[in-house]
């Protein structure tokens, strides 16, 4: 036995591409610069269910069986060697990425883009990925892939820092002018926070362009105005609503055929364009090349959310960040099936889901 009284827990299995189930499966030991997590929350990423499909088997996930889940919080339950930091009993948040900790972009601090990912050898991670995942009852975890949790803020609204931190690192790679205007092509979870984020950091005007129940939530959250995709063209609209002008900040979000370009020509002369959403590889994008030359246009491409997350964590103990209204529904791990459902096929409103895969925070 461990020092929880068992040595094995329920965990979401998948066992090859588009099968899974619940199942009893041993609890991992924390090894060198490790913790053991009891995992409370973990919020269903619109990247789950390609993982669960097996659209990029022999990737995401390397081989079978595999347990997914990242965006994640909990509680430490236990410590390996060598860890420095955490005690048993400290709440946290979780991030995807861990990178090798010596190439060139780990040195940087672009651990997201470590030389050696996929190399787990390395000590390179990326849980739920590549690397065992959270939807379990427990997980080890590397102390650089926790963040401490503060009790004001809840499980289920830790395990949305990761979903704030791909929007944040969009924006802050790109850069928000203070005073400015900022349109979120895409009111997905992560383009609503990104908007509310934009707000945060600046942004005088938020501009959200979409469709449907979710450009509805995107008016009542926060959006100084909505572009609907279904009753008007977005460039044209967005042009309207800034004199002709353009925005100076343009952070796409949806990943969606026809976005990026229409991002370009939404622009300012001298604006700027995120790429956070992620496409299909099938996506190939026209762009107005003379266009992006002589108006100077900067396009970043965005990857995950190194770094961020605690200042996610800060911003919303102080109240400054609200993500619990997003959260519209949450299961227990033995039902991960209906949640799963009503997440990809957007039931009963649905914006974010989150799974409590050892019951609900008391």
């Amino acid at each position: 036995m461990t020092a929880l009284g068992t040595n094995t827990m329920k965990a979401l299995v998948l066992t090859s591409p588009g099968a899974f189930e619940v199942r009893e499966v041993a609890i991992p030991k924390p090894g060198q610069g490790e913790v053991l997590c009891r995992i409370r929350g973990v919020a269903i990423c619109g990247s789950d269910p390609e993982i669960i499909r097996g659209g990029l088997a022999g990737i995401w996930p390397p081989a079978y069986p595999f347990i997914p889940g990242h965006e994640w919080s909990g509680e430490i339950v236990e410590v390996g060697d060598g860890v420095i930091g955490f005690t048993p009993g400290d709440r946290v948040a979780g991030e995807a990425h861990k990178g090798c900790g010596y190439c060139r972009n780990c040195l940087e601090g672009r651990y997201n883009l470590c030389e050696n990912y996929g190399r787990p050898e390395t000590g390179h991670r990326h849980y739920g990925f590549i690397s065992q995942g959270a939807y379990a009852q427990y997980n080890a975890y590397s102390i650089r892939s926790v963040n401490l949790l503060p009790p004001t803020i809840s499980f289920r609204e830790g395990a949305l820092v990761d979903t704030v931190g791909a929007g944040l690192h969009g924006l802050e790679l790109a850069g928000v002018r203070p005073g400015g205007t900022v349109v979120i092509i895409g009111p997905g979870p992560i383009g609503l926070l990104a908007m509310r984020f934009a707000t945060a950091l600046g942004a005088a005007r938020v501009i959200v362009v979409g469709r449907g129940a979710r450009l509805k939530a995107a008016a009542a959250m926060g959006a100084n105005a909505v572009v609907d995709i279904q009753q008007e063209d977005p460039v044209k609209a967005v042009r309207g609503l800034t004199d002709g002008l353009g925005v100076d900040l343009v952070c796409e979000c949806s990943g969606a055929p026809g976005t990026f370009a229409q991002a370009v020509r939404m622009v300012r002369k001298g604006g700027k364009v995120s790429l956070v959403g992620v496409p299909p590889d099938t996506v190939v994008e026209e762009l107005p090349y003379k266009y992006i030359v002589h108006n100077e246009i900067a396009i970043f491409g965005s990857r995950a959310n190194p770094n961020v997350a605690r200042k996610i964590i800060a911003m919303m103990a102080a109240g400054h960040i609200e993500v619990a209204d997003l959260i519209t529904h949450t299961f227990p791990l033995e039902d991960f099936a209906k949640g799963l459902d009503t997440f990809v096929n957007r039931r009963d409103g649905v914006i974010k889901v989150v799974i409590e895969p050892n019951g609900a925070e008391g």
